[in-house]
């Protein structure tokens, strides 16, 4: 059904920075774009924290509502697979629909879902919930990054996604840090963790409703239901098997074949309806485009690797070092510094050069470097060697997750702009979901190894004074010295494997970066003439190979 909507075209009195044309008004001064993007930061600091605050939260959530292990994997895995499997819905819907009313709209479901979340009387209810979250999240997370590349021509764009990035580094101390306060404080209590947020989306939606001013131009659209379905059914069917292969049932067995060749099977079907589509979700033409393939697939790597950062280190914190939830925050600091510093240096240094690929490249290789020095750390080894390793980590993060998305919203029309971006951050989701669920999985089985070994070298006593199922998470203050050293070991050693196995990953995502051609940026957002849609990403494509490459 067609339908009339607001998308992209002359600004009420302002236009996109560097943007010219008859009878334009003058570029938005530095002050104006901020001002305009005040509530969209603050949106984003509210999808970042939410899904962070809960990291140093989850293991005194779970026992307070009776849950195990597989409940513990579920609070996080279901927020990231709900945000991973509508990201695409949300980049098509802004290229169709009014920007400013879809950030909105996610802010009021992300409110709704955690509202409900604090309310939580059992394992079940909270996860639901968290679905909830997820797609508001996964429409702040989206709807970021393509307002803002609406607003800002691409050459001007690094310096602002270094703010976003900036964000995000904050958001991702913060949560932590402030979760673990809030578990630590008897008068809030774990369930503040959700309710915390409320009043910055509650602010984020005032202010956006007042500054947020963005061009409107009217396009007979359809919304592509089907493809949505199919990818978000696709993706889910996915996760579910990453999360539960190694627990519920073998890698090898009767339900991996079912699981994985049923999402083959979604996903071809997906390609069908996208082919066939007159406004598809994800545009399949887009992949004509290297730079977005390999972006995408760089994406998908990088997604891995960071949430590995985010997701296991309050685990190593306060398991393998006895740490407060507190002091799991603050520890993590050097990797969020390095994030900040990074994201915010590389988008200045962009924004002067126009140059952007030295930056990928240079963050693959410390992303890997980072990782690889941190599988090496055990419950023992010295902590600044330690906030070492994070820090190179967290630089490398910073300098290719907003220059990936920057390099793909380079090649793309305005009308692809939102399909383009949330491609992007829906593969780095797709890594991250996966990540975490395959890296959870293989911990828990390190870990369980690992404290059998350990015991074993303390003798048949001990290893009867401690019931190890492999699956929950100890109370170390009530267990004997020595074998709380087992323990305390065994979680060190295991979450350095995680590290060590997420390397890899990181490699791939520095070597995919080796393919992409430098294009230089452009310094106009001004929407193109209009062209026949065949000839639309030829001319495209064209364009960008006369420009400056390296």
């Amino acid at each position: 059904m067609a339908t009339t909507s607001p998308d992209a075209g002359v600004r009420d009195g302002l236009t996109p920075h560097g943007s010219a044309g008859p009878g334009a008004a003058p570029p938005m001064t530095h002050r104006q774009i901020m001002e305009a993007l005040s509530g969209l930061l603050l949106g984003m600091f509210v999808a970042i924290l939410s899904s962070t605050i809960v990291s140093n939260a989850l293991p005194q959530i779970i026992t307070d509502l009776g849950g195990g292990q597989s409940a513990y994997t579920w609070v996080v895995t279901a927020a990231l697979l709900s945000m991973t499997a509508t990201t695409p819905l949300w980049g098509k819907l802004a290229d169709l629909f009014s920007k400013k009313l879809l950030v909105q709209i996610a802010l009021v479901i992300y409110v709704a879902g955690s509202v409900v979340a604090g309310l939580s009387q059992n394992t079940g209810m909270l996860i639901a919930c968290r679905v909830v979250q997820g797609i508001g999240v996964g429409g702040l997370t989206a709807l970021s990054q393509i307002i803002l590349a609406a607003m800002i021509a691409p050459r001007e764009r690094g310096r602002y996604s270094g703010y976003l990035g900036a964000v995000f580094a904050v958001a991702t101390v913060g949560g932590p840090l402030l979760g673990g306060v809030i578990t630590d404080t008897d008068w809030l209590g774990w369930r503040w963790c959700f309710y915390v947020g409320v009043p910055f989306a509650i602010i984020a939606l005032l202010v956006l409703q007042k500054t947020l001013k963005l061009p409107v131009v009217k396009r007979q659209v359809k919304v592509d239901w089907a493809g949505a379905l199919f990818i978000s059914a696709a993706v889910s069917l996915l996760l579910i098997w990453v999360t539960f292969a190694g627990d519920k049932y073998d890698w090898l067995s009767w339900q991996t074949a079912v699981m994985v060749g049923g999402s083959i099977v979604l996903g071809a079907v997906f390609v069908l309806v996208e082919s066939k589509a007159s406004e598809p979700i994800i545009p399949l033409r887009l992949f004509r485009n290297r730079t977005i393939t390999l972006a995408s697939l760089a994406s998908l790597f990088v997604g891995v690797a960071m949430f590995a950062g985010t997701v296991f280190f309050s685990q190593y914190f306060q398991l393998a070092r006895d740490e407060s939830p507190t002091m799991s925050g603050v520890l993590t600091i050097p990797m969020i510094a390095g994030l900040f510093v990074s994201s915010t240096v590389s988008g200045m240094i962009i924004t002067k050069t126009g140059r952007w690929k030295t930056w990928l490249i240079s963050g693959g290789a410390l992303a890997t470097g980072g990782l690889g020095l941190l599988g090496t750390i055990r419950y023992d080894t010295e902590y600044w060697h330690i906030a070492v390793f994070m820090a190179v980590l967290g630089l490398g993060l910073g300098m290719m997750m907003q220059n990936l998305v920057l390099c793909t919203q380079n090649q793309v029309a305005p009308s692809d702009l939102g399909a383009a971006s949330s491609v992007v951050t829906f593969f780095r989701s797709l890594g991250g979901a996966i990540g975490v669920s395959a890296l959870g999985a293989v911990m828990a089985h390190r870990v369980t190894d690992y404290v059998k070994e350990g015991l074993a070298e303390l003798g048949p006593k001990a290893a009867g004074a401690v019931g190890q199922g492999g699956g929950g998470i100890p109370d170390m203050d009530k267990l004997p010295a020595p074998i709380r050293t087992v323990m305390e070991s065994a979680y060190g050693h295991g979450v350095g494997d995680v590290f060590l196995y997420s390397a890899p990953f990181a490699l791939l995502a520095f070597v995919v970066t080796l393919f992409i051609k430098e294009v230089a940026l452009k310094s106009s957002s001004a929407p193109e003439a209009p062209a026949a849609p065949a000839e639309k990403n030829e001319k495209s494509e064209q364009s960008e190979k006369s420009g400056q490459s390296a």
